[in-house]
């Protein structure tokens, strides 16, 4: 699935740029990636794509505010900006499911300023619905590039060498 995800990515910079899934399918298929893997992508392409409609971030700003009729404590998730005094608990299905690794690399580009809250709950998501238990770290870097891509965005130079950078053949000094 995941080869199919990098495709996608460098085939199609612009997340509005891919075509619908349908016709995604059929230009998979010719380029030679296998049934089970294309479909696997494109579930998951879905998922990313009704997370990324539906956050806050991707919403006009009159959107944004939350209903009158209902009180702050009730309102739809997604509404409310998290407060900076909040702290996301990972629950243990989490924790197992993705591992210290992928755990430790989402807080370090959380704290870096680089994944936003609204960003971060749509790779851990999306990362849920990965397969691989513990989810590799080369696997959620491409994951965290998907939601970038999928809000039309590319990451800042750095982040971006931090993402496909194979850490493995790093030279300490």
């Amino acid at each position: 699935m995941f080869e199919v995800l990098v495709y996608v990515y460098e085939n199609y910079w612009q997340g509005d740029a891919c075509p619908e899934l349908h016709q995604l399918s059929r230009k998979l298929t010719a380029v030679g990636f296998e049934a089970e893997e294309i479909q696997a992508a494109l579930v998951w392409l879905n998922g990313l794509n009704i997370a990324a409609q539906n956050t806050q971030a991707s919403r006009p700003a009159a959107e944004t505010a939350t209903s009158p009729d209902l009180p702050p404590a009730i309102a739809p998730a997604g509404f409310l900006p998290q407060s900076a005094g909040s702290l996301r608990v990972y629950s243990v299905a989490e924790q197992e499911h993705l591992g210290a690794p992928a755990l430790g690399f989402v807080s370090f580009l959380e704290s870096s300023g680089v994944l936003p809250p609204h960003m971060r709950e749509i790779v851990m998501d999306r990362a849920m619905a990965a397969p691989g238990e513990p989810l590799a770290l080369d696997d959620l870097k491409i994951i965290v590039l998907m939601v970038y891509w999928s809000f039309g965005e590319e990451p800042d130079a750095l982040v971006l060498d931090e993402l496909c950078d194979d850490a493995e053949f790093r030279v300490a000094h």
